[in-house]
């Protein structure tokens, strides 16, 4: 059985915190699930609740990364460069744009 694997990427502040309990959902159902905070948006410090999820993510071999420094210090997330996230999105097998920007 081969199994998924799920990018899903945020483009505005309150996809991202919902975003994070979708992928661990998906990591959850035996999918290897990513998130990636994208472009100039700015997070707010997480709570303990979403911080525990990213954890339990890692946990299951997923992980939530930014483009940009300040969330991944404030927050704990992976840095990942454009080039890194366009490497990284050719091993997936699915690419979620997740959000609506406004």
């Amino acid at each position: 059985m081969e199994y998924k694997k799920v990018c899903l990427m945020y483009r505005d502040k309150s996809s991202a915190v919902d975003g994070i309990r979708s992928a661990l959902g998906l990591a959850v159902e035996n999918m290897y699930a990513y998130g990636v905070v994208m472009d100039d948006v700015e997070m707010d410090k997480l709570g303990e609740h979403n911080i525990e999820s990213i954890e339990m993510l890692r946990e299951m071999e997923g992980e939530i990364y930014s483009t940009k420094a300040a969330n991944c210090e404030l927050n704990e997330l992976e840095p990942l460069t454009i080039e890194e996230l366009g490497e990284k999105l050719r091993d997936m097998t699915h690419v979620i744009p997740y959000g609506v920007i406004k």
